[in-house]
């Protein structure tokens, strides 16, 4: 009986296997053909109309962004790792060492040690809270600090390497060029700025909260003269408190920006308490009469203005908090200085040419 039922079940899958085979190859298929385009930015043709890149990415034009950077910040971490290999290789080679003994033993110098100033510094930057700091936590700091340590100084012996031959690059990092709209938002700045950055942020989002700090920073290096910078409202939906955050900063704002701008501090360092009545006492701290703020907010004066950021910034692709546009150019997330710094000073010279 088992022999039977075995070449029963056999008969049975070979049949569906034939019946699957021929379904697929009966299926109708679109006919696709792939070749060059007729001219640039032509993506596709489509009943003889001629479709756009433009077109092709439509609301998504954020996303195709977002891969393109990746390509590209993976292609420059493989360039990286090619030239500690090749030029800290053939510095290994003259010394007749293997490459990571050269490194472990003449760029970094042996074992790093991080100074209690230094974990103490990382952990007030990073706000992170002393009852956290248990062994484990700390040791995790300690690991990072020191392969970000160790990863200077081998960004110091190749920079030096290839001071004398620099590292010829054949593709371009990605640009997304994005018209978005200051209207009515609070302003930091004078107008005639070279950089605008437009941030849209959370009052209540952690993340948002550093990067206030990070604004605080751009706005003491950069100054207004060469920097203006725009506040959106982004409140998230669950983010109970920062909606009525959002509206109370408005309120503030409408009795001058630079209220809002101390009301926009005080309320990102007091992310825990943004009740109504904390939200009148950061209005009243920031310089802003409190009555009048306080009246605004319960009349739900600025309740569509923070609609209407939150309706634009889905529009032109906000996904997350904090999100920024420098220029037009995206920077999503809390990221280094730096980060903001590189995309500046390009503009900032960008601007000095025209």
């Amino acid at each position: 009986m088992k022999k039977i039922t075995l070449i029963a079940t056999t008969t049975a899958a070979a049949a569906l296997a034939v019946i699957v085979a021929c379904t697929d190859q009966a299926k109708a298929k679109p006919n696709f053909v792939t070749k060059p385009a007729p001219k640039a930015g032509v993506a596709a043709k489509i009943g003889g109309e001629e479709i756009s890149e433009e077109t092709l990415i439509g609301e998504d034009k954020v996303d195709f962004f977002e891969l393109k950077k990746r390509e590209y910040e993976l292609k420059m971490e493989r360039i990286n790792r090619l030239v500690q290999e090749k030029l800290i290789g053939a510095e290994a080679k003259k010394a007749n060492m293997s490459l990571d003994d050269y490194i472990n033993k003449k760029v970094v110098g042996g074992e790093i040690k991080i100074s209690d100033k230094e974990f103490d510094k990382f952990v007030a930057e990073k706000k992170i809270p002393k009852e956290q700091l248990n062994p484990q936590i700390r040791e995790r700091i300690v690991s990072y600090l020191q392969n970000q340590k160790r990863q200077e100084k081998i960004t110091d012996a190749v920079a030096k390497l290839t001071k004398a031959n620099p590292v010829e690059i054949y593709f371009q990092k990605p640009k997304m060029e994005m018209q978005v709209e200051v209207g009515s938002a609070p302003v930091w700045g004078k107008q005639d700025a070279p950089v605008t950055i437009v941030a849209f942020s959370d009052f209540q989002c952690p993340f948002c909260s550093r990067a206030a700090d990070i604004v605080t920073d751009l706005k003491k290096k950069y100054g207004q003269s060469k920097v203006k910078i725009a506040f959106k409202n982004f409140p998230l939906p669950m983010h109970r408190e920062a909606r009525p955050a959002s509206e109370m900063s408005l309120c503030v704002n409408e009795q001058g920006a630079d209220k809002f701008w101390k009301f926009h501090d005080i309320a990102f360092k007091h992310q825990d308490k943004l009740d109504e009545a904390s939200l009148v006492k950061y209005a009243k701290d920031s310089g802003a009469d409190s009555k009048k703020a306080e009246e605004c907010f319960k009349a739900g004066k600025f309740k569509d203005a923070v609609a209407k950021d939150m309706e634009y910034g889905e529009k032109i692709g906000v996904r997350s908090t904090p999100t920024f546009f420098i220029n037009g150019q995206l920077v999503a997330g809390a990221l280094p200085v730096e980060s903001f710094s590189e995309i500046i000073d390009d503009e900032i010279s960008e601007s000095k040419k025209k």
